[in-house]
């Protein structure tokens, strides 16, 4: 038996076991038959490693999530918090995925950097430019509950790998190429359409006020339990806008400072 196992009472052992199943069978839980049986952060994160654990496939990275004050209010937070996700997950854009192979799907915009080197906490901003690449990427969110967002329970986000579902990145570049200063990381806009409508459009500000805050929390409270944010590991880093329902068509988030343009197409 793991550490985390033994860590975990029946309850949150059989409730790992049951979000690891509807993650394979696609049939969702009702969250009022696991309540209150996680009710604090170590604990969530101890399910998270369970479900993560079971699922024995390699690790690409990680989404870091209620990034701006907004979701954190939604979901009753003071803090960010972080999803393990599978590497198979991470998709190179263009992507298509199909609608009926998602549970309770979301879109996102956000900055996806991945490590070149092993990061640590000690990193300043300066540093995680220097050791990442950057991309614009396209944030698909999906729980393991229905009726989810935004009413689920911070610590099942937290338990069910902080909701993770897919990451969609664009072109790949290194950080301190395309931006100057970590400062410059604040200020890329992107804006989301939906077969060429505008649906929204946001700042990367709304991600803990510059994106590469959101990295450098990440890396710190992965050491904090034992972790590191690994070279070839990929973070989509918080969205730059409320994420509207996932639907059948094509989706694109297009971005300034030379991003490009991200692109997922959906089908029934």
């Amino acid at each position: 038996m793991t550490e985390q196992q033994a860590n975990l009472t029946d309850a949150q052992e059989k409730f790992a076991q049951a979000l690891y199943d509807a993650y394979k069978s696609g049939s969702p839980l009702l969250e009022s038959e696991w309540e209150g049986v996680v009710t604090d952060d170590d604990t969530a994160y101890r399910v998270q490693d369970r479900v993560t654990a079971l699922k024995n496939q390699k690790l690409g990275g990680y989404k870091v999530s209620l990034t701006s004050e907004e979701t954190q209010k939604m979901f009753d937070s003071d803090s960010p918090l972080y999803g393990q996700q599978v590497a198979d997950h991470f998709l190179k854009s263009p992507a298509e995925v199909k609608l009926s192979d998602r549970m309770a799907a979301l879109t996102e915009v956000e900055l996806g950097f991945r490590a070149k080197e092993d990061l640590s906490p000690d990193d300043s901003l300066e540093d995680l430019m220097k050791k990442t690449t950057v991309c614009g990427t396209l944030e698909v969110p999906d729980s393991r509950f229905k009726d989810w967002f935004p009413s689920l329970s911070k610590y099942n986000v937290m338990s069910d790998c902080a909701v993770g579902g897919l990451v969609v990145y664009g072109e790949e570049r290194d950080t301190d190429k395309v931006f100057a200063t970590p400062e410059d990381a604040a200020k890329v806009h992107a804006e989301l359409y939906f077969n060429g409508e505008k649906k929204d459009e946001g700042d990367s500000s709304e991600v803990l006020g510059n994106p590469l805050k959101s990295l450098q929390w990440l890396v710190a409270k992965l050491a904090s339990q034992g972790k590191q944010f690994k070279k070839g590991q990929l973070v989509s880093s918080g969205t730059f806008v409320l994420p509207p329902k996932l639907a059948a068509g094509k989706w694109e988030a297009k971005f300034d400072h030379g991003f490009g343009t991200v692109e997922l197409n959906v089908t029934d």
